[in-house]
């Protein structure tokens, strides 16, 4: 092929736009998708940068604010296979969906609102969407599978925020992480990865819906540490449900933590050892606590898996919990199955986030794309975790050494008390054997809220999770 007859090589495609917080501050939204390139070396000669991706990015940047000073925010979900739309239009941006609650959703086509407690008060934003969701896509004549994978992901998130940082003049601002779910798995390790790669050490690392260690999520025979684990959190769902009567549900969650962190482990680790006065006593302690029959817990052996639970503890209403929020309750079409075949939380959630997405990027943000946005798409599956193939995902040492390399480095733990796919119980487990040392362990918070997953659904949550994080990045340093 002549080099008159080559395809123009991608280029960034970014749009710029103006508008007003209600503050009466302006800012500048850019969005669009950058080029990601890797440098082609054959034989030691360098050959130039080829395009391997366009990722797709919202920026925000307050007008007239000192760049130095000013802090910056960097921005994802997980999944795997998410994009930012969570955090994006239901906490940190500019803007935010307006959708209802559960017990009182609104229909279609929902609402879109001036988020007054924007983030972007305090720091510059930068949402960025992994290779494969949103509009990010591999290049034309690359494959997408070397970024649907640990280290692929969180090298090309990384080369995105150091493109960004580059380009804007950002290097000497306050950096901040921001992930969720997933997304917490990728900021961990980014958060070493920037530094020993690049050189860029953070400020601070927000961690909302954190699970770091996979372990405190498996359930299976042999490992019975989750099962303790998620106890609070569905004695938290029982109670939002009238499962414990009156009871405050600080009590209830006290009572939940101090069995599932010492007597609970125990009768799980004594199997068949138990008596059966001993045996007897903890079917009706963990019935008690979960909302669910004594014969239920008998015949589970004690062991109550979390979709199960799910299905479960409203069986008798017919009706199903959510697993992302367990506030929320659904139906499934046989209300005798072992499995819920939907999570109702997502189900909530999802057109509401989808639509607004969509309408938002074109008509208030000019960006003109005829793909598909994917919100959340199975199409990264099966994400790669070979290197951890010889154990379970743990990537909580990755950022104690990050924290070891920064002594500067703060964290901020959210956590939803209703959230079934991170349990908050979880997040204190595993932070409880994060090897630092004390003075270290000081840098890390931890902020509760009575949610799920997506904690900012709950209006009195997101008003206090926004007051959070920006206290968290205004913070002086320790």
């Amino acid at each position: 092929m002549s080099e008159e007859s080559k395809p123009a090589a991608p280029a960034d495609n970014l749009v710029t736009t103006s508008h007003t917080l209600p503050s009466g501050q302006s800012y500048t939204a850019t969005t669009g998708t950058m080029v990601l390139r890797e440098e082609v070396i054959t034989d030691g000669r360098f050959e130039g940068l080829r395009p391997k991706a366009e990722v797709f990015v919202t920026a925000y940047t307050l007008d007239g604010a000192e760049p130095l000073s000013r802090p910056v925010t960097f921005a994802f979900n997980g999944g795997p296979g998410s994009s930012s739309v969570w955090l994006h239009l239901g906490v940190l941006g500019p803007r935010r969906v307006v959708m209802g609650d559960a017990g009182a959703l609104l229909p279609p086509p929902y609402g879109l609102a001036d988020n007054e407690e924007s983030l972007l008060k305090v720091s510059d934003l930068v949402f960025i969407d992994p290779v494969s969701t949103g509009f990010s896509r591999a290049a034309e004549g690359e494959k997408a599978e070397p970024y649907h994978g640990f280290t692929g992901d969180l090298e090309s998130v990384g080369e995105v925020i150091r493109l960004w940082t580059t380009r804007n003049a950002r290097w000497m601002s306050p950096k901040f992480l921001a992930g969720e779910s997933y997304g917490t798995v990728r900021a961990a390790g980014l958060a070493d990865h920037l530094q020993s790669r690049y050189g860029m050490y953070l400020n601070g690392v927000m961690l909302i819906s954190s699970v770091l260690d996979y372990a405190t999520g498996e359930f299976n025979d042999g490992h019975d540490l989750a099962y303790a684990l998620y106890l609070p959190t569905y004695a938290a769902i029982a109670h939002y449900h009238g499962l414990h009567g009156d009871r405050p549900l600080a009590d209830v969650l006290r009572e939940a933590e101090a069995y599932a962190g010492r007597d609970y482990l125990w009768v799980l680790a004594g199997g068949d050892r138990l008596t059966a006065e001993e045996r007897s006593a903890a079917i009706a302690k963990v019935a008690a606590l979960t909302g669910l029959s004594e014969d239920y817990v008998d015949r589970v052996n004690l062991r109550i898996e979390h979709i199960r639970f799910f299905t479960e503890v409203l069986r008798s209403r017919r009706q199903t919990v959510g697993r992302l929020d367990g506030r929320f309750t659904g139906w499934d079409p046989d209300s005798g199955r072992e499995h819920f075949t939907a999570d109702p939380s997502m189900d909530a959630i999802m057109g509401p986030y989808s639509g607004v997405l969509n309408h938002y990027l074109r008509s208030e943000l000019g960006y003109a794309n005829d793909l598909p946005y994917e919100v959340l798409t199975s199409r990264v599956q099966p994400w790669s975790y070979k290197e951890f193939e010889n154990a379970h995902v743990h990537v909580a040492s990755r950022l104690a050494s990050a924290m070891r390399t920064n002594p500067h480095l703060r964290v901020h733990v959210a956590c939803g008390y209703h959230d079934g796919a991170t349990p908050y119980y979880a997040a204190e487990h595993t932070f409880a054997h994060l090897p630092v040392p004390a003075e270290l362990a000081r840098n890390i918070e931890f902020r509760y809220y009575e949610s799920g997953h997506m904690m900012y659904v709950h209006e009195p949550s997101r008003l206090a999770q926004s007051a959070d994080l920006a206290a968290f990045v205004l913070r002086e340093q320790p």
